[in-house]
């Protein structure tokens, strides 16, 4: 069975922890080879080849990895954890436990709570909480206009210095383009992203699966690409018109990820992430899962689907994150139509990713874990995802041969909605290690 341990965020810094017989994988610098890695408290002491060649240090706990992959800790840098004020769907707790669960040591929390994460009373708020409960590093955004109405700009200097790591009206695209030329020219001055959830409401209204043949089978009103094609081309002119910092948060449509990799080509400052769900599954699922298979932006076509794998695969997008969304079965159990979106992640977003990209032979298992590790990090300049001497001792150690079935009856989200039940997978997370203590191992 799975053993949760509650970090103390106070490691003694005499504190050694050796790990030996393992694979270690930086991606950033491309390290992998079989060797020891040495914490001491919080952080990173040393690793390499040759590490304990002789013996660990005298005194040090050691814990045998067998071969399996050491390496840094996962980042998800969106997420939902609902709380304040929707704590029936999940909390700050149940949601770090179902990323430790992940090999996910820090997540990025969206801002569309009850009240909205748009004041620093709410983001200091949050860090309690997570200090109080968390089983792995929360870090979040804050909204970027006030109450996410999209009328006025939030106190953004303000909310950086309380540990804002960027900003976003995620929920709810930005849909005010003054608003949005606002938001990234203080995103130029304050050095942090402005992530869109990219979805025209004037083309997207009413929708609830991605507009095709399926939605037309269906008899059900369908999104079009262009909804989030025509958001994405506004804001990157106006990423070039304020030299600001843009995200494009879920990625999900072909020409979203050309219109991204245009603007990389003009060396704009211009990033985005994709979900597993719209890597993996195609429009086609919703006709078997109904509303467990609802999410904004929806399900794709194939070509879509195609065109992400691409983008993941020759960079354009740059990192992996689930947009974890927990609902409580009610939600889920209505006619689509009047359905909640969004679907949990933090505990398939690694199985799928290894199952569909690395042992596919896709990508190499550098470039995956790449995109779950450092490059994410870099997207909300924190300091993780990399194995350095006094780095944090945020690690992940991975079993990449297992094969097994998804089953959400045991995820440690307080919700299932998820539409991979019963889906075959090959790898997962058997330890997580967040500030040099275990927090999670099977």
């Amino acid at each position: 069975m799975p053993d949760f341990i509650k970090p103390t965020w106070t490691q003694k810094d005499d504190h050694l922890v050796a790990y030996t017989n393992a694979r270690l994988i930086d991606p950033e610098s491309g390290l992998d080879a079989v060797g020891g890695l040495l914490t001491r408290g919080s952080t990173i002491a040393d690793f390499g080849e040759k590490l304990f060649n002789e013996a660990p240090p005298e005194g040090a706990e050691i814990i045998d990895c067998a071969g399996h992959v050491l390496c840094p800790g996962l980042l998800d840098i969106q997420v939902h954890f609902r709380e304040p004020g929707l704590e029936y769907k999940e909390t700050i707790e149940t949601g770090s436990r179902s990323a430790a669960a992940g090999g996910v040591t820090t997540v990025a929390c969206m801002p569309n709570t009850k009240p909205v994460i748009d004041d620093v009373s709410i983001v200091d708020f949050i860090h309690a909480r997570a200090r109080e409960t968390a089983y792995v590093n929360v870090r979040t955004y804050a909204a970027i206009s006030k109450a996410m109405q999209g009328k006025e700009i939030t106190e953004m200097g303000l909310l950086v210095e309380a540990g804002a790591v960027g900003f976003t009206d995620d929920g709810l695209p930005a849909m005010d383009a003054q608003i949005m030329r606002q938001a990234l020219a203080y995103s130029k001055m304050l050095g942090v992203p402005i992530a869109q959830h990219a979805e025209d409401l004037n083309l997207s209204c009413g929708g609830c699966m991605n507009e095709g043949a399926v939605s037309s089978k269906l008899g059900l009103k369908g999104i079009p690409n262009a909804a989030e094609a025509v958001m994405v081309a506004r804001d990157i002119l106006l990423t070039e018109l304020t030299g600001g910092q843009y995200h494009v948060l879920h990625i999900s449509t072909a020409e979203a990820v050309d219109l991204v990799r245009q603007a990389k080509a003009k060396g704009l400052n211009v990033t985005c992430e994709a979900a597993p769900h719209h890597f993996t599954l195609t429009d086609e699922t919703v006709e078997e899962y109904q509303a467990y298979s609802k999410m904004n932006p929806p399900l794709r076509a194939e070509k879509d689907k195609q065109a992400l794998l691409e983008g993941l695969m020759d960079g354009t997008i740059d990192a992996i994150a689930t947009d974890h969304a927990p609902h409580e079965p009610d939600s889920k159990s209505v006619p689509m139509q009047d359905a909640t979106f969004g679907i949990v992640g933090l505990e398939t977003m690694l199985p799928i990713s290894l199952t569909a990209l690395y042992h596919s032979g896709k990508m190499s298992l550098r470039d995956v874990l790449a995109a779950m590790t450092y490059k994410p990090a870099d997207i909300i300049h924190v300091n993780a995802g990399r194995l350095r001497k006094g780095a944090p001792a945020d690690l992940a150690l991975i079993d990449l041969a297992t094969a097994w079935k998804i089953d959400p009856v045991d995820f440690h989200s307080k919700s299932k909605n998820s539409p991979y039940v019963g889906t075959d997978v090959q790898g997962r997370a058997i330890r997580t290690i967040v500030a040099g203590e275990t927090v999670y191992k099977i």
